[in-house]
């Protein structure tokens, strides 16, 4: 698709004259010899290492009553070794997809050497202390290894973690395990940004996002659904920001920090809607949710398609929500839409002149 893209554009370049046919052919040559972001052997490399990894989790599950302890411990000790240490040969080797293999079995292996030790001699503890050290593990291994494959593996386990403890609480709050999420999800976009793994960002975000939606169940509340929509509405304006300092780190984080937190914005304009559900506040509301997401497309739906296509989602059923709930006749829809239009009008206008403004001082 990219590729498709870049040959239109370099087309377009040479037949305005700004670079020449030579210089957009060593530009798309240089684009071919970069190695595909998609390879069918490293995704099925990754399978296979799964597969293995839930082979030896399903053994150590089986307790293995007939092998004296001793041999287990050994057995899936030994595993653990024999794995890090091929990893590291493939890693010298160039093998990464095979070393990335053999890391994802070593950092399951970690929890199967867990839950066998704790399994065999009767240990004091929960699930939720062994999912805590089973990524602290993956975590460790990641870093040492720089390894992309384990901070997946280390995201999917802040899930579980997560997943424990709304198994065993649900809507309580107990001690400080609730804090967990929100610290493995910014531990895992820390590694994230360490080893490159950019896919597995969305994986720490939408750990927060659900998060912030399981904390809204505790209370129930306007003012929480309501710091939710200005809370992630500002950290999206944030986004936007042309400082310099901002703006690289927006470039260096991609698209995911801007589109997480307008999700977040919309879902709290969503909670507000379960709350609000008639009267002149819905009309404020619904006017804020229209502007919100035009705002939104202003600021970033050029260039950054999810929001985008959010904005326009949440503009289209707004729309129809107010003109089928709130108003009763043709009339009074009339004036709604003219009332909406005029203030996402003034909205627009206002981006049209930050945006001026910031162009100047860009050039300045």
């Amino acid at each position: 698709m990219y590729r498709g893209r870049l040959e239109r554009d370099l087309s377009l370049w040479v037949g305005k004259g700004l670079i020449g046919e030579e210089t957009a052919g060593a530009l798309l040559a240089e684009y071919d010899s970069r190695p595909a972001s998609f390879s069918l052997g490293r995704v099925l490399m990754a399978l296979a290492a799964v597969l293995l990894a839930a082979a030896v989790l399903l053994v150590v599950a089986s307790n293995w009553e007939a092998i004296p302890r001793l041999v287990r411990v050994g057995a899936i000790l030994t595993l653990i070794w024999i794995v890090h240490i091929a990893a590291a040969m493939m890693l010298a080797r160039g093998a990464t997809a095979a070393a990335s293999g053999l890391l994802v079995i070593g950092a399951m292996s970690f929890g199967g050497a867990i839950s066998l030790v704790g399994q065999m001699y009767h240990l004091s503890g929960d699930e939720q202390t062994v999912m805590y050290l089973w990524f602290a593990i993956a975590t460790i291994s990641a870093i040492l290894f720089r390894s992309g494959a384990v901070v997946v593996v280390a995201g999917f386990l802040s899930w579980a973690s997560f997943a424990v403890y709304l198994e065993n609480h649900e809507t309580h709050w107990i001690g400080f395990d609730p804090w967990m999420a929100p610290i493995m999800a910014v531990i895992t976009i820390a590694l994230v940004r360490y080893t490159g793994a950019e896919r597995a960002r969305h994986l720490a975000y939408l750990l927060l996002v659900g998060w912030l939606a399981w904390l809204y169940t505790l209370y129930e509340e306007i003012a929480v659904a309501l710091a939710f929509a200005i809370g992630g509405m500002a950290a999206f304006a944030l986004t936007a920001l042309p400082h310099p300092r901002i703006a690289s780190l927006m470039r260096s984080a991609g698209a995911a920090p801007a589109f997480y937190s307008f999700l977040v914005a919309v879902i709290g304009l969503l909670l507000l809607h379960i709350e609000i559900e008639q009267g002149w506040r819905l009309v404020v509301l619904g006017v804020a949710t229209l502007a919100a997401a035009v705002l939104a497309i202003a600021l970033h739906g050029r260039d950054n398609g999810a929001v985008r296509y959010l904005a326009y989602t949440t503009f289209a059923v707004e729309m129809l929500y107010l003109a089928s709930v709130t108003v009763g006749s043709i009339l009074g829809t009339s004036s709604l839409f003219l009332f909406s239009g005029l203030v996402v009008a003034l909205v627009a206008w206002l981006v049209i002149r930050l945006e001026r403004r910031f162009s100047r001082e860009a050039r300045a």
